[in-house]
């Protein structure tokens, strides 16, 4: 089930957990996408926080919100790009979408087979998208005192697993939320430590959240009985009408 909008836009704008949590994801994203420009970049869920440095130099943002979930003007002080979508039937063509950020969008869907079914419509060839979700063995997906503690958890293996049998494949694999996911004064002072440290030696230091990047890739169509068409011989004088009766002679001379 989806969290309500109102719930997500507390804990990302009006704590300073959410704040941290709202500064680690954007750093890895934008890391990872670095240059946009004349793209076409999407969020669905709750990506809002994570699409503002894109605004700039992206053809085109969009951020969408499907309705279990609400929606509010995003973002704020500049012309609205949010949307209200059904989660699995968007409103827009095969194909358009460039790059697209999946963030509470995924684990708390109850259709999710037809959820990335609809995802992998949208996206352009070669197109690529990434999807953040809770941890199943960090910490933050242990505790509701954030979003990350709400829907389905996943490890790298799951997700990857799930995303291919849907036609997507698997790239970079990117940990993020390494400091507890606690309000306590100390923690949150030391949270950009934990981050530092958690993103070198992930291996000690369990994730709040993984994220998986995939790529769409459309093979070229197969026609029917092409193979034997190729392997067949040419017939270049094929439908040329072959010449009848005797061969001629050259002519006798007369003796």
């Amino acid at each position: 089930m989806h969290l309500d909008v109102v719930d997500l836009h507390s804990f990302y704008y009006r704590t300073k957990l959410g704040r941290i949590a709202q500064r680690a994801l954007r750093e890895r994203i934008v890391a990872l996408w670095p240059n946009t420009q004349g793209q076409t970049v999407a969020g669905f869920g709750f990506a809002g926080p994570m699409l503002r440095p894109f605004l700039a130099d992206s053809r085109r943002v969009l951020n969408l919100m499907p309705g279990q979930q609400g929606v509010m003007p995003w973002p704020d002080g500049l012309p609205n790009h949010s949307v209200m979508i059904e989660e699995t039937q968007w409103p827009m063509g095969t194909g358009v979408i460039d790059r697209l950020i999946v963030l509470h969008g995924l684990e708390t869907c109850e259709r999710q087979a037809d959820l990335l079914d609809e995802i992998w419509r949208v996206l352009g060839p070669g197109g690529r998208a990434l999807f953040v979700v809770p941890n199943r063995s960090g910490l933050w997906a242990r505790r509701d005192k954030t979003p990350f503690g709400f829907g389905r958890p996943y490890s790298f293996s799951q997700l990857e697993a799930q995303l291919r049998k849907h036609g997507f494949v698997p790239g970079r694999q990117i940990s993020a939320l390494f400091p507890p996911p606690s309000h306590r004064a100390s923690l949150v002072r030391s949270a950009q430590v934990f981050e530092r440290f958690g993103s070198r030696l992930s291996w000690i230091l369990p994730a709040g959240a993984v994220m998986i990047e995939v790529t769409k890739q459309v093979h070229a169509p197969t026609r029917p009985g092409l193979g034997e068409a190729v392997r067949r011989p040419l017939e270049a004088l094929e439908g040329i009408a072959k010449p009848v009766g005797k061969p001629v002679r050259g002519r006798e001379t007369a003796g």
